[in-house]
């Protein structure tokens, strides 16, 4: 998944950027409202984190501007303002969801995790396909009954296959999904992580296929020739 972090302060944005990076998140940092617009323009996003409080403005003028646009990317609201009207103001602008500073990292990542499965209208965290189970947050894929660890970028990169499956996925987007603007990127990198993904499937009949030219997509080889 690709966050946009909007935030001031430069050490709880390293902070949260690093934490989240921890569990394979590509995260973009913005000081600014200005600098958040831009990001907002080279990259679309699967949640914000947005302060209130910056240094050119007022971060829900920034919310109300985003919603009218018609852009639905998830938005959790950060600031250490505590009382209940504020919550509720920022809520009513097109808040998904509200923490307030100073804030414990694991609630910050839970309440991530809760607002991307009901934007996904998900009740539940185990996703199946085909003759897998896949559990994002134990970080398993369970094939035939053998649970298989994944580490953080393998589990971000096959919840963009399992949430499309039988859809080609180019390298560019998969790129854009699993790494930020700040974060070095070899040409190889989604080769070498959708390799260790087949490896992960080795026995299922799911497969990541290549579509020469194009990218991969997730298929069900049940009842179909070829290979990957």
């Amino acid at each position: 998944m690709r966050f946009l972090l909007v935030e001031d302060n430069r050490e709880l944005s390293a902070s949260v950027a690093m934490r989240l990076a921890l569990d394979g998140h590509a995260v973009d940092a913005a000081a600014t409202l200005a600098e958040a617009a831009d990001c907002l323009a080279a990259a679309s996003y699967d949640l914000i984190l947005l302060d209130i409080m910056l240094p050119d403005g007022d971060g829900r003028a920034f919310l109300a501007r985003h919603r009218r646009a018609e852009d639905r990317t998830p938005v959790i609201v950060m600031t250490a303002r505590s009382a209940v009207s504020d919550r509720v103001d920022a809520l009513d602008t097109g808040a998904d969801d509200y923490i307030t500073k100073p804030f414990d990292f694991a609630e910050l990542e839970a309440r991530c995790r809760a607002v991307l499965r009901r934007r996904g209208g998900e009740a539940q965290s185990l996703r199946s396909y085909a003759d897998l189970v896949f559990d994002p947050f134990a970080a398993t894929l369970t094939v035939a009954g053998e649970s298989r660890d994944l580490r953080s970028r393998e589990m971000r990169l096959f919840e963009l296959f399992i949430a499309a499956p039988g859809r080609i996925l180019s390298k560019d987007h998969l790129c854009d999904r699993l790494f930020s603007f700040s974060e070095p990127v070899s040409d190889n990198a989604i080769e070498v992580y959708v390799g260790r993904l087949r490896k992960k499937l080795a026995g299922s009949r799911t497969r990541i296929e290549t579509v020469r030219g194009l990218g991969y997509r997730l298929t069900d080889q049940a009842g179909q020739g070829g290979g990957a």
